[in-house]
């Protein structure tokens, strides 16, 4: 590794094989610029920064002390907000929002692998963005990044017997989840077992404390509801909860308890990550046994905040809900596409209140316009906020009783769709739109704004009307129209009721009637 100095401060630059000892990091800063009186940045070869964790506070305008658990961000974004009754109130204005800012220990990853595919990761140019490397038994080890479509085999040899024990002698033990980890880092390494219960195929998962999301959701957090993030898997829940606990339990000074059932918020080892901030770490000692930690967190240690990974058992929904109901705020995380995905699935589905089945009665479904049977909310929901992370900077809001509501009634809640956009500076934009039940998840928004609406039945107006509504009443059938149709159809008026009058002759029957006049 060669060092070069220059006005501008200190550069690293990591040869691209060369790998460095055990509790190394890797920082990256996006969409943001250093100011000319701090520190210099650390710029690898490969496009993102190098260095050890001793050294961030000095290099960069982040200070990370892993004693004190802090990190802080400097820089100005200008944030588009807006007032919105249903969400609270959201200032406009400029704020002081964190910078996104990545950490990882990828060095230390690195010791599982063979040492072919270790130099291999280490000179890849995407190395940044790696998010796991699967090693199986008898195949080709693949790389998988974010933002890639498809996998990329490491070599062409395959994966041996030998190089799958010596990987796993490197790591912790496997619990009863299968999964273990690396002490003192936030990677995930999974483990795929035959019948007899031996190892033959692995899944490592590189974990990075990363902050500056917690910019998107901080005027939620304001308003103390019980937050659930909802996204397909590898979307960054377990990420952004992660930084979560460590603004709530050192800026805003809550009492925050995590229940970490396979060591992937805190890390492996009993001493939990620096990323956490003053977060206390429950451990679970078996999955089948989270709900009853998550109990215990609410007797024993009196939190402010529960924050839970991956609520997946409805054991764990009920325990949430009794959680609530004791005052406690949840901050929790559900494996999902879409609203609709939670309000279908059984297990799951009392987390926003749960479903029912309504019988109406015969006034009441002819006032609603509605069948007699129909499907209502049957409970408040245990999150009154649920965000959608359709991508990782894109998160869609929902108020879920007014949200759940209207999907079951067939109508289109309103929402906030919160964006980042790294080009612009991390800039973060909240816009009110109506919710698409149709969208596709993984692509950029899709939800659809009213004049986009209007527009696809042909009503477009250049500026907003508060009136253009009565102007639209020219483009419906009149009632002298709907005459003149029905009677060149065959229908004649009598007293306010059309008769059907068959051609040439005079028998004629009120319309309704089950059989005609021959």
């Amino acid at each position: 590794m060669s060092t070069l100095i220059s006005q501008a401060g200190i550069q690293l630059a990591l040869a691209a094989t060369d790998v460095r000892p055990r509790g190394s990091h890797q920082l990256k800063r996006v969409g943001c610029s250093t100011s000319a009186g701090s520190a210099a940045s650390l710029r690898g070869p490969v496009g993102f920064a190098t260095g050890g964790a001793r050294r961030l506070s000095m290099c960069t305008s982040a200070s990370f002390d892993r004693t004190g658990s802090r990190m802080k961000q400097r820089g100005a974004t200008l944030v588009t907000r807006a007032q919105d009754e249903d969400f609270g109130s959201i200032d406009e204005g400029e704020e002081e929002p964190e910078d996104v800012v990545v950490a990882d220990d990828l060095d230390t990853m690195l010791h599982v692998f063979p040492e072919d595919i270790r130099a291999i990761i280490a000179a890849h140019p995407e190395r940044s963005s790696l998010l796991e490397v699967v090693l199986d038994l008898g195949r080709r080890p693949e790389a998988r990044f974010q933002g890639a479509t498809k996998v990329e085999f490491l070599r062409e040899e395959e994966v041996t017997a030998e190089e799958l024990t010596c990987a796993v002698d490197n790591l912790g033990d496997f619990g009863g989840d299968n999964r273990a980890g690396i002490e003192g880092t936030l990677h995930r390494i999974s483990c795929m077992r035959n019948r007899r219960g031996g190892i033959v195929g692995l899944t490592c998962r590189i974990g990075r404390a990363v902050t500056g999301h917690v910019g998107m959701v901080k005027d939620l957090l304001e308003q103390n509801d019980s937050l659930l993030f909802l996204g397909r898997p590898g979307v960054g829940k377990t990420t952004v909860i992660r930084e979560l606990a460590r603004v709530l339990s050192d800026e805003l000074h809550k009492r925050v308890v995590i229940v970490d059932t396979s060591n992937e918020i805190g890390g492996d080892g009993d001493v939990p990550h620096h990323a956490i901030g003053g977060a206390r770490r429950m451990q679970v000692p078996d999955p089948s046994q989270q709900h009853r930690v998550m109990i215990e967190a609410v007797e024993n240690h009196m939190p402010q905040i529960v924050i839970v990974d991956e609520i997946g058992t409805e054991a764990e929904a009920l325990a949430c809900r009794t959680i609530a109901e004791r005052g406690v705020q949840l901050i929790g995380t559900a494996h999902g596409q879409i609203l609709e995905n939670l309000i279908k699935n059984p297990t799951l589905s009392d987390l926003v209140g749960g479903v029912h089945t309504v019988t109406l009665g015969d006034d009441e479904a002819r006032l609603r316009g509605t069948s007699k049977s129909i499907l209502e909310r049957k409970a408040p929901p245990t999150f009154p906020l649920l965000l959608e992370m359709r991508d990782r900077d894109h998160w869609v809001t929902h108020r879920v009783e007014e949200s759940v509501d209207a999907v079951l009634q067939g109508k289109r809640p309103h929402v906030q769709v919160r964006t980042r956009d790294a080009a612009d500076n991390g800039r973060i934009s909240i816009e009110h739109q109506l919710y698409d039940l149709d969208a596709n998840v993984g692509q950029k928004s899709k939800a659809v704004t009213e004049l986009e609406i209007d527009a696809a039945f042909g009503f477009q107006s250049e500026e907003p009307n508060a009136y253009e509504w009565a102007q639209r009443l020219g483009a419906v059938p009149d009632k002298d129209y709907l005459e003149e149709t029905m009677v060149s159809a065959g229908y004649r008026d009598n007293r306010d009721r059309f008769s059907y009058v068959s051609s040439g002759r005079r028998g004629r029957k009120a319309r309704g009637s089950n059989t005609r006049s021959a």
